[in-house]
């Protein structure tokens, strides 16, 4: 009878401890967490040699609003390679499928350059966020900004590359 007692005990305080373990940490991307991020993009893989060397780097921050949901700002300057330098502003959101990271992300930025150009772009992204420790993570993405001026000329498409710390965990 102890040693059933006991089997009945093991097994209960297991089952609480999961279903503790799942409350507190069901998934990476719950809300009232901030999201501090950075990120490099615009290497220009491209087929021409029209430009040189373009890195773009952006700074992120974020909040979730709700689980798997974030909403963020950032702020970023792009070199120009041979063309103009530019500084952008802009916010938007993402969406995380929470079984795997994956992330689908919306943004609107506003883009000045040194020429005197503005412009406004919206954009979408798929990516991935691979945790490096439980708040730590690596994420790569492929991007998309559509030009409202000259859609061929400012439109761009590319990879980056960020890093991002998940915070109030």
């Amino acid at each position: 009878m102890k040693k059933t007692a006991f089997i009945i005990v093991a097994l209960v305080m297991a089952m609480a401890a999961k279903a503790q373990y799942y409350h507190n940490f069901r998934t990476p991307f719950h809300s009232d967490k901030i999201f501090v991020g950075g990120s490099l993009t615009g290497f220009d893989l491209n087929y021409s040699d029209r430009d040189d060397l373009n890195i773009d780097v952006k700074a992120q921050l974020g909040y979730m609003f709700f689980d798997n949901t974030l909403g963020f700002a950032e702020v970023g300057y792009n070199n120009g390679g041979r063309g103009p330098h530019t500084i952008t502003v802009g916010a938007g959101g993402r969406c995380y499928i929470e079984q795997n990271g994956i992330f689908l992300g919306a943004k609107l930025t506003f883009e000045h350059s040194d020429k005197n150009y503005n412009d406004l772009l919206p954009g979408v992204e798929i990516g991935y966020a691979f945790f490096l420790s439980r708040s730590v993570t690596i994420e790569p993405a492929v991007y998309y900004n559509q030009s409202l001026k000259k859609h061929s000329d400012y439109s761009n498409i590319g990879f980056k590359i960020g890093m991002g710390i998940y915070l109030n965990d």
